[in-house]
């Protein structure tokens, strides 16, 4: 009888119910094992403090977020391990040690009001910034309570007196003014889409009941989420809503002043963006337009007058190619800044919009084998100034300042976590089964190249996700000063390519994703730089699916695998928490024609007993409210039912990242680190 046959009455449901007492007596029952077996020795407990003091030391760089003369951070250490919001000018930000003035201390917080709170983000009136929305959730979760914070008083704005407060739910909220807000929230029975967000936005005045604020938009019960908000560039103001039909296409309309919606007529599944007189559009399909074909990848430009008065002959800006593709971009005051993949290392350029057309130019030198990313843009505040962050596999993070035609400095720089002396970076490329040639990074010692050893390969592959070069002093301490080889992979589903390469391989083309990390596995082997018993895998959420799809389908290939918040019963997968979102990416399971592949693959109804698995560590926290704990709870005991070698850890706290706090953070991270080097290193010799 097949895995599917077997499953279709599910002796599990009961690990579904999250908080039955039942369900975590199960889950503390073999915590306890994975503790007792992974985390008591000396080596683990060294491991733990080496990233925890990572985690919290002083000397690793505090990432402003930039609103005006303001930059905001949030910061964690020994001291705070719940965390600091706070803020500081850039000239004393530029200093050695900068002085900040904390707003929010939310281990304080936590303890004066009995709550176990997770800093869920910030919400500054501009330009004023005299107040902020405050999220927060209950250890870690994706529903967050909000709350209205003064700035100049430091105190939460009590809703007696007239302040915003939301109770726990996944809202959206975005200032108007100071008087007034866009939201959307769980309002009451049908106010909420199948997936769990917002299926109305209103306009909520202060001083009123959330019950009566005015409705300004409603989508249908089958959407994502609807939101709304307000651009307040002066002299450009407009108010606009969006409706998420599924995860990849949105329609967008502007609100005009008496209330009626005027749709952009752009694709839906593109990503559109306006700054004073230009309206942007990034396609993730071909389109023909205005007597001109555009490329999937492309960027394109308007003048958002002429364009919402029909005009529709659009500049292109940037146009992919086989080996790159537009990985981001953001306004100056007066210039586009363009990030760009070429062969999965990013490019910088600058665009200038002019009466001749656009004009591009180098921005700045990059680093190989490295990610730069642009932050801190603020066209309205910020002139033509930004910040530049550099790191590498081996290379710390720099963080740099710089403005579009001015000169570059230094602003600070992190230690270096892990012996990396010795320690290599070298891309290969791997052929899939179908002949497209799939990137990998591959980092170990030059000493290793020798003869094959341990290896670890991360992947993920889904939702357009890009994965670039980038320090993990974790993985360094570790896994690499261990001897280990760790890789990481570029497989189809992600973005690095551009949108085709995440679209090539939605739906009746999982299976792709599912190749292509397969294949660079066997690539590791063919190119001498590990074995089959020496191989291990890792990935989370979208990346526990491909891994737990790797432990089904394709066991012989390695030696040990780590499957982090995952989906694994994809029968059920759109019926729990957020899981009707990812439709569009996986297809509906209640679909014949769509099961027929999808339950092809999904590992849950494919588990059999008469397999021989690697030794797998599932993990998933009991806070995650967007892929539900029962994913890896009924795996883990169907794999203990068929007598294969598992381990099942689970966080109370963490939400769907897993961890609260760092502490919690760099215990599973060396949990992780721990139980490869158990597998591949000592068990294999």
């Amino acid at each position: 009888m097949s895995g599917v046959e077997q499953n279709v009455t599910d002796p599990y449901l009961w690990l579904e119910e999250v908080t039955d007492e039942r369900a975590l007596d199960w889950a503390r029952a073999h915590n306890a094992v994975v503790v007792e077996r992974f985390t008591v020795s000396e080596r683990f407990r060294g491991l733990e403090c080496r990233i925890l003091d990572m985690l919290d030391t002083d000397t690793k760089i505090a990432y402003p977020g930039r609103r005006g003369r303001w930059l905001y951070n949030f910061w964690r250490d020994a001291e705070h391990p719940r965390g600091l919001w706070r803020r500081t000018t850039f000239a004393e930000y530029a200093k050695d040690n900068p002085g900040w003035d904390v707003l929010i201390d939310l281990d304080a917080l936590a303890t004066a009001e009995d709550e176990n709170w997770v800093w869920g983000g910030s919400a500054v009136l501009r330009p004023e910034q005299s107040r902020a929305l405050i999220s927060l959730s209950r250890g870690g979760a994706d529903a967050k309570v909000v709350r209205e914070f003064d700035m100049e008083r430091k105190a939460f704005i009590d809703p007696a007196e007239g302040g915003y407060f939301l109770p726990e739910a996944k809202s959206e909220i975005h200032w108007i003014d100071i008087d007034s807000v866009y939201v959307g929230t769980d309002f009451g029975p049908g106010s909420l889409t199948d997936s769990g967000y917002p299926r109305i936005a209103k306009r909520w005045r202060r001083g009123t009941e959330l019950a009566d604020a005015e409705t300004v938009f409603e989508g249908e019960t089958g959407d994502v989420a609807v939101s709304a908000g307000y651009d307040r560039t002066p002299g450009y103001e407009r108010h606009f809503v969006g409706r998420a039909t599924d995860f990849f296409n949105e329609e967008v309309y502007l609100l005009e002043d008496d209330g009626t919606l005027r749709h952009l007529d752009i694709p839906t599944d593109a990503s559109e963006s306006w700054y004073k007189d230009w309206l942007l559009v990034r396609l993730k399909s071909p389109w023909e337009v205005g007597g001109a074909s555009y490329p999937a990848g492309a960027l394109l430009a308007i003048d958002f007058e002429k364009f919402l008065a029909g005009a529709r002959e659009f500049e292109l800006i940037f146009t992919p190619d086989t080996h790159t593709s537009l990985h981001g971009y953001g306004w100056t005051e007066n210039h586009l800044l363009l990030i760009t993949l070429e062969d999965v290392q990013t490019k910088l350029y600058v665009l200038t919009p002019g009466a001749d057309g656009w004009r591009r130019e180098p921005l700045a030198d990059t680093p190989p084998m490295a990610t730069t990313s642009v932050s801190n843009l603020d066209p309205l505040e910020g002139g033509d100034e930004f910040m530049l962050t550099t790191s590498g596999f081996t290379t710390p993070a720099t963080l740099l300042a710089s403005a579009v035609g001015g000169r570059t400095e230094q602003l600070k720089q992190e230690p270096g976590f892990f012996d990396a002396d010795g320690v290599e970076t070298e891309q290969f490329f791997a052929e899939s089964d179908d002949g497209t040639m799939v990137p990998y990074f591959v980092i170990r010692h030059r000493d290793r190249k020798g003869a094959p050893g341990p290896t670890v390969m991360s992947g993920y592959g889904g939702f357009e996700v890009s994965r670039t070069p980038g320090y993990s002093g974790a993985s360094g301490m570790g896994w690499l000063e261990r001897g280990g080889t760790w890789v990481m992979t570029n497989i189809r589903g992600g973005g690095e390519y551009g949108p085709q390469w995440h679209t090539s391989v939605q739906k009746a083309n999982r299976h792709k994703v599912y190749e292509d990390f397969s294949s660079i596995a066997k690539d590791l082997v063919g190119r001498g730089i590990t074995t089959a018993e020496q191989l291990g895998a890792v990935g989370g959420s979208n990346g526990g699916l491909l891994m737990g799809v790797m432990l089904t389908r394709y066991p012989e290939l390695f030696g040990a695998i780590v499957c982090q918040v995952p989906l694994l019963d994809m029968k059920r997968y759109h019926l729990l928490l957020a899981g009707a979102s990812w439709m569009a990416e996986y297809g509906d399971p209640e679909k014949p024609e769509e099961w027929e592949y999808i339950g092809k693959y999904s590992p849950y109804q494919n588990a059999r007993a008469d397999l021989a698995y690697p030794p797998i560590l599932l993990t998933t926290s009991t806070r995650d409210d967007r892929v539900h704990p029962g994913h890896a709870r009924k795996m883990a005991a169907l794999l203990e039912e068929q007598g294969h070698e598992f381990w099942y850890h689970e966080n109370i706290e963490g939400g769907h990242g897993g961890a609260a706090d760092n502490k919690q953070s760099a215990f599973q991270a060396a949990l992780i680190y721990e139980f490869f080097t158990q597998m591949l290193i000592e068990r294999r010799g």
